[in-house]
């Protein structure tokens, strides 16, 4: 595929299973004829592990590109429903006991965003790669933030008809810049592509999701959750908040990183794009899109500032796994990729 090509013009394949329940899910999405599997699971599978998460999803690209073989009206099969409701509040009830915090509001857990360390953080994706990172570990970390990136901004989407004012107006202006403002070519999916393309990855939409642990795909899984819903919007702008407010210094780390292996320059352009957006962006979206909707509907402050820990939460957990491997020289993926030099 080069680099002009579109990554989502084909269906992915449906992936290899992890568990009972994306085993069961994917026969029944297989075979019309197959039950898809009971709602009420007993016992219930690990809240954060991988069967849950690639179950969930598999659900969730339903709303998305959906899977080759599989009929357009399986989005909204009532049995594959009752089983996403049912993953969904699993998934929920762990995030809740997990990232809510007595008396956090949005404001506070913002300002917290807002806060870098003085020098290398050791916790950090961008600052291991910014200082010590190599290209192979740069390439699983594409690998894996393609799940999201080669969608980027779509999951943002939904909340819109669900803004009024201020809130939808700032909003529709940041998704106008994530989509390439009226240029094809620069929507920010497009951009990725084509640095994955510089570091000769696949830029195939979804062709790494076998490869992604249950911590990269929780990431994705959490802007599906919050935006299927109407009544998680204020934790969807919470999570919107935190990744347009810590975008800008990670990215500039990352491309900094990128230009010190010698990458490409379409590799170097996503990063270096996201440095001045974002910082925009961000205060655009803390002032317009979360000021506003907090001034329609105040009593949506908890909920925005438990999406901003959520989404630090999970972060927080893909980066112990990725620099976790890393320090050991092994591959954080699953299923680790080929060399390119081999290829």
């Amino acid at each position: 595929m080069t680099a002009t090509s579109e990554s989502r013009c084909h269906r992915p394949p449906l992936p290899d299973a992890r568990g009972p329940v994306s085993q069961g899910l994917t026969a029944a999405l297989r075979h019309a004829a197959a039950p898809a599997p009971a709602s009420a699971m007993n016992p219930a599978p690990d809240p954060y592990g991988d069967d849950l998460h690639l179950a969930l999803y598999v659900l969730y690209e339903l709303h998305y590109q959906g899977f080759d073989g599989v009929d357009d009206d399986r989005e909204w099969d009532p049995d594959l429903l009752a089983l996403r409701r049912s993953l969904e509040e699993h998934f929920l009830t762990a995030l809740r006991a997990d990232a809510t915090a007595p008396d956090s509001d949005a404001e506070s857990a913002l300002d917290a965003l807002l806060i870098e360390p003085a020098g290398h953080d050791p916790e950090s994706v961008s600052h291991h790669l910014h200082r010590d990172g190599r290209l192979w570990q740069f390439r699983e970390y594409a690998a894996l933030r393609s799940l999201y990136h080669l969608k980027e901004a779509d999951p943002h989407a939904w909340v819109i008809p669900r803004l009024h004012g201020t809130a939808k107006a700032a909003m529709v202006a940041v998704e106008y810049d994530e989509f390439g403002a009226g240029r094809a070519e620069d929507i920010h999916a497009r951009l990725f592509a084509d640095l994955m393309h510089d570091l000769s990855l696949d830029t195939t939409y979804g062709s790494y999701l076998d490869n992604a642990p249950a911590e990269a795909l929780a990431t994705v899984n959490l802007m599906s959750l919050f935006g299927l819903h109407r009544s998680l919007r204020g934790a969807l702008v919470g999570h919107f908040a935190a990744v347009e407010t810590t975008s800008s210094p990670g990215s500039r780390r990352l491309a900094e990183a990128l230009r010190r292996m010698k990458a490409g320059p379409a590799a170097q352009r996503f990063y270096d794009e996201h440095v001045e957006a974002d910082a925009v962006h961000e205060q655009v979206v803390r002032r317009e899109v979360v000021g506003g909707l907090l001034k329609c509907e105040p009593g949506l402050d908890a909920d925005v500032a438990f999406g901003v820990r959520a989404t630090g939460l999970l972060e927080g957990r893909l980066s112990a796994t990725l620099l976790s491997a890393w320090r050991a020289d092994r591959s954080a993926l699953r299923c680790p990729l080929p060399d390119p030099a081999a290829t």
